[in-house]
């Protein structure tokens, strides 16, 4: 598998507050993984952020190398775009990152959707936080450690 899209959201309950990330990676014929994972205490932003970086390692894990990524976060679209500086402390090491498992893709593009057009993600960082737990398929854990019971 070489071409996917990959939808992420993340959401804080208060800011911060009880947070959840998610993501939902596609390849075009089918979903190929999926999930969605309590943080804690986190504000938007960083799930935003969480949410990036854990959906970038599942699409690695499965072999893709070309990415095309849908958030519903301006802020962090156009910070990876580099019309935003990254400001805050906080964010600073999850941009870098998502900086470097961006230069693992062969094609990497970000675009800005509206909301209404990540229901998907947006319901499974939602299931997390009611559950404040780990939901979905995903192919790895966070850190890319491979998830038990998966075929990769």
């Amino acid at each position: 598998m070489s071409r996917a899209t990959l939808k992420t959201d993340g959401g804080a309950r208060g800011n911060p507050g009880p947070a959840g990330a998610a993501f939902v990676l596609d390849d075009g014929s089918g979903q190929i993984a999926c999930g969605g994972r309590f943080l804690g205490e986190a504000t938007n932003n960083v799930a935003e952020y969480e949410a990036l970086v854990w959906g970038l390692e599942n699409a690695l894990a499965a072999g893709v190398d070309q990415i095309l990524v849908l958030m519903d976060s301006e802020l962090i679209v156009k910070q990876l775009l580099g019309v935003y500086k990254v400001k805050n402390a906080g964010l600073k090491p999850l941009f870098v990152r998502v900086m470097e498992l961006r230069r693992e893709f062969s094609a990497f593009e970000v675009r800005h959707v509206r909301r209404e057009e990540n229901t998907h993600a947006d319901a499974l960082a939602n299931e997390a936080m009611d559950s404040r737990a780990d939901v979905g398929d995903p192919v790895c854990g966070p850190g890319g450690s491979a998830q038990q019971g998966s075929l990769f």
